[in-house]
């Protein structure tokens, strides 16, 4: 543990943003699965849209990289393209 004020706060702080992290993380990968089960349905198309922005949205905060994110939604758009 560490002794000085300023780290003490760190520590805590940077718990705080990891949990929020691995709860968008996990927003993201649930997102993304449902749009994959859900293509060539009528609601899919929403699904994919939503899962999207979820991941544009975590690639602005910083939470994945951007090259991350347009892989992800290339991937995405790649199943919804071949399933139509």
């Amino acid at each position: 543990m560490a002794n000085i004020k300023s780290q003490k706060k760190r520590i805590l702080t940077n718990a705080k943003a990891q949990d929020r992290n691995k709860a968008v993380k996990s927003e993201l990968r649930t997102r993304i699965r449902t749009a994959t089960a859900s293509l060539g349905t009528p609601e899919g198309e929403a699904d994919i849209r939503l899962a999207i922005k979820r991941i544009d949205m975590a690639a602005a905060k910083g939470i994945i990289h951007p090259n991350s994110a347009a892989r992800r939604k290339s991937r995405l758009m790649r199943h919804a393209n071949a399933a139509k």
